[in-house]
């Protein structure tokens, strides 16, 4: 038995992509977490949010790199983020003038702002499309690594090498960093305690003096920021397809639902349960075995319970489990 090279395999594969990925669901679940918390209704347009935003991103980030700006080590995309999020935050702030504060206005039901938002869903996807193309976009540069296999194994003198990609470094500190200051400002700042206060009674939050539309539109510039931090972190990490952002709705949906809707802890600790999940029903643990069994025992199959082409059916069926048992999740949600 080599426990430690079993060890090092189970970090590498498993425990280090399962962070990043976690912290990257876990932003994309905040936003969507606030949105149904404060303005009451599942916004189905939110992964689409991630992909617009993302894309000028990459947009802005090639026009940098065509300057000869750049970051040094770090992605030249953390210096174009903020002009995604500042350009998202305008669109998305003209959409609920447009479509979305009609129907509050009208006090429309919740399942109706829920068909609102999936043809924004629609719209946005479609303009994102339109203006980038529905191929796969590569924009990450700078440092590839923190730490390489190679390096691992020359400190430790072990078989397995554990590696540390710089975008792995990045997602989790920045994620980190999102995550504090959100909690700072809600529990800290008057217009976060006004959120809370809204989220928690409308009407007492109202007769209170609270103004309702500076409050609808505090939720969408920070849901809205959540998700392009979001989208550029999981592009930066994988690639940037209009597409995968729309299939990502569901593994976010289902962190936050797991966790709680309407809770941002729960948000949190669903990210990660949903992404560690994914990558433990994927992950072919046949090297991890391979360190702990005899030759003899050692097995030929790759010991894999999913293809990773079915890793959304993970989230599906622990959305329908939860949705079934636990409706309002780990940490009590709406």
């Amino acid at each position: 038995m080599d426990i430690l090279n079993a060890l090092v395999a189970f970090l590498n594969f498993v425990v280090v992509p399962g962070f990043s990925y976690g912290s990257q669901l876990a932003l994309g679940a905040l936003g969507l977490t606030l949105v149904f918390g404060i303005l009451r209704f599942s916004n189905f347009a939110h992964g689409d949010t991630m992909a617009f935003g993302t894309m000028w991103v990459i947009l802005i980030t090639w026009w940098l790199q065509g300057m000869g700006i750049a970051a040094g080590p770090l992605p030249t995309a953390l210096l174009a983020l903020p002009f995604g999020i500042a350009i998202t935050c305008a669109f998305v702030l003209g959409t609920d003038r447009v479509v979305y504060r009609f129907y509050r206005k009208k006090k429309a039901a919740s399942i109706i702002l829920v068909i609102v938002s999936t043809g924004v869903m629609f719209i946005t996807n479609g303009l994102t499309r339109m203006i980038i193309g529905p191929e796969e976009q590569s924009f990450a540069d700078g440092a590839r690594f923190v730490m390489t296999a190679q390096q691992f194994k020359d400190m430790t003198g072990l078989q397995e090498g554990l590696a540390i990609k710089s975008t792995t470094a990045i997602t989790v500190v920045m994620a980190g960093v999102c995550v504090a200051l959100l909690f700072w400002f809600l529990q800290k700042t008057r217009t976060g305690k006004s959120m809370r206060a809204f989220s928690d009674n409308e009407d007492l939050a109202l007769l209170s003096g609270i103004n309702p539309e500076r409050v609808v539109m505090v939720t969408w510039l920070i849901a809205t920021a959540l998700a392009v931090i979001a989208g550029t972190l999981y592009g930066i990490d994988k690639s940037f397809r209009p597409f995968i952002y729309f299939q990502l709705l569901l593994p976010i949906a289902a962190a936050a639902v797991v966790g709680g809707l309407g809770n941002p802890l729960g948000a949190i600790a669903g990210g990660f349960i949903i992404a560690f999940s994914e990558v433990f029903v994927t992950y072919a643990w046949k090297k991890v075995v391979l360190y702990l069994v005899s030759v003899d025992l050692a097995p030929t199959q790759l010991l894999q319970l999913l293809s990773t082409d079915y890793k959304f059916a993970v989230s599906f069926s622990i959305l329908i489990i939860v949705l079934l048992f636990m409706p309002t999740g780990i940490f009590k949600g709406k």
